[in-house]
């Protein structure tokens, strides 16, 4: 297993792995994402910036997030300081066929991993509040419930945040 920066050629291998995570989250009432979101745009920004990381299982992708400092207004809402720095993990997906591999652990490690390098001893993350597995991903990995909120730019879902100090 290898962890690294994506580059501009993984936008395929992303974007297929994007359009095989989709129908699976949907069928279990996960509607985070679809067709307009996460495109290629959004990953080409991560790229640009060094934030979008990915993991290898002999030469193929198989998982990947966005291993950012941007929070959204929205966090707030659960009593988080937006304007402090804290590194936030988006966009994270694992290939169905390599799930239970520690896949989706790793990335949050590399996580932290950043956030030290950083100086940064504050972790956060959002997710669906349907999303089953990170629901009971991140708390296994130190993560606290910090609360619930919506997002603007996806009306009508609720996300649940979690946080980590280091």
């Amino acid at each position: 297993m290898i962890i690294r920066l994506a580059a501009v050629e993984d936008l395929p291998a992303i974007m297929v792995l994007v359009k095989k995570v989709v129908p699976l989250m949907h069928a279990s009432g996960n509607f985070q994402w679809g067709n307009d979101y996460p495109n290629p745009e959004v990953f080409n920004k991560d790229i640009v910036a060094n934030q979008l990381w990915v993991i290898e299982i002999s030469e193929q992708i198989v998982g990947f997030s966005a291993i950012t400092m941007d929070q959204d207004p929205e966090y707030a809402d659960v009593g988080w300081d937006i304007n402090e720095s804290a590194i936030v993990v988006h966009r994270l997906a694992v290939d169905p066929d390599c799930q239970g591999l520690g896949i989706a652990k790793n990335l949050m490690k590399q996580a932290e991993i950043v956030a030290q390098a950083k100086g940064i001893n504050i972790l956060r993350v959002d997710t669906n509040s349907e999303n089953i597995a990170t629901r009971m991903l991140f708390p296994k990995l130190g993560y606290q419930f910090s609360g619930e909120i919506g997002l603007a730019k996806r009306p009508g879902l609720r996300f649940f945040c979690y946080e980590k100090l280091l």
